[in-house]
């Protein structure tokens, strides 16, 4: 399918991504994402959402109460393991604060999170609320950057340096005429494919082929931003088709790594208000016979996220002098030109 037209998550309209990269000394080398799925007061404007576990190593806060009431009333921020508290805590000081939120006792704050602890001093939990309130106030629609920024400044994918990634894909107006964006966070391993091509194979830089790649561990946050009408449950099932994009760059979810999802919708119509004024609310969604545009939508997207999350990562020492390669574009070109 056609990417839109930055092939980011931001081609959803109304979506904001924010960064803050830290790179201090010789061994901090974390960050901080944040997605915000509009630009007003979400927690007075919720909008639908769902998570899908692939594998659940991992601290997703607040999962259990989009799984249940499905919805989504804070941003999204995305940063290492050991800050998801801080994190957590910076997220309810920023809702808290926004203006006609000042009634409000009860916050869901939800934060996902990778183990960026090999090439940065993740004991350390250099991650500070002021990073993290920073990447939501500076968020913003344009194209968002990608590789060694925010949240994955320190992680790695398939032996190689990871990071953000982002695509998008646009159906047709015959099938609709949404949008879906996705956002990676990618820091896990496996077999690098891309379209077909057993990349780590012919690299010789695959998980289990050596000691030193035996680790496979680490997680991948995967974000879905939609334009469709969706509800929670449809938004679920589109979770779900957005794991087979990771299956497809060759991620194998090992037993160490957290892969999860997050979807939501942005249309206007699903939003669900803080303030019920009418006993009843009536929306309009997409059937769940006309889905699967959606859901092959979101496998692209997801698949691309990942592969531009390597392409646009660059070398990296950090913690301890140790260092990750970035992948060999120029050699991953060639293997790719061979194949046609």
């Amino acid at each position: 399918m056609a990417p839109g037209p930055q092939n980011a998550i931001t081609d959803v309209a109304g979506v904001k991504v924010g960064h803050t990269t830290l790179i201090k000394g010789d061994s901090v080398r974390t960050g901080v994402t944040a997605i915000l799925p509009h630009g007003e007061n979400i927690f007075q404007q919720k909008v639908p959402a769902a998570v899908y576990v692939g594998n659940g190593f991992g601290k997703l806060a607040g999962s259990t109460q989009i799984k249940e009431l499905g919805n989504l009333e804070t941003p999204i921020v995305l940063t290492n393991t050991l800050s998801v508290p801080t994190a957590m805590n910076a997220v309810i000081s920023y809702v808290l604060d926004l203006k006609e939120n000042e009634d409000v006792r009860s916050v869901n704050a939800v934060v996902g999170e990778t183990n960026d602890g090999y090439l940065n001093d993740i004991r350390g939990r250099h991650v500070s609320e002021e990073d993290v309130i920073a990447a939501v106030e500076n968020a913003s629609e344009e194209r968002p950057k990608e590789g060694n920024v925010g949240a994955g400044t320190g992680t790695i994918a398939f032996g190689y340096k990871g990071g953000i990634g982002t695509a998008s894909r646009l159906l047709p107006e015959s099938l609709g005429g949404y949008t879906i964006g996705v956002l990676v966070q990618s820091n896990f391993g496996g077999i690098l494919q891309i379209d077909g091509v057993q990349v780590g194979e012919k690299l010789k830089q695959f998980s289990f082929s050596n000691e030193l790649l035996n680790n496979v561990d680490g997680s991948c946050m995967i974000i879905v931003a939609t334009d469709a009408p969706l509800d929670n449950r449809n938004l679920e099932r589109l979770a779900k088709r957005a794991f087979l994009g990771l299956a497809k760059t060759g991620g194998i979810a090992s037993n160490g790594s957290g892969d999860y999802i997050i979807a939501f919708s942005t249309a206007e119509s699903m939003r669900i208000p803080y303030k019920i004024e009418n006993k009843l609310l009536s929306q309009e969604v997409v059937p769940n016979d006309l889905m699967s545009p959606l859901f092959m939508a979101a496998i692209e997207a997801t698949e691309e996220a990942i592969i531009n999350s390597l392409f646009m990562a660059e070398t990296m020492t950090g913690y301890k002098g140790r260092k990750i390669d970035k992948l060999p574009v120029e050699e991953v070109l060639e293997l790719m030109n061979d194949r046609n």
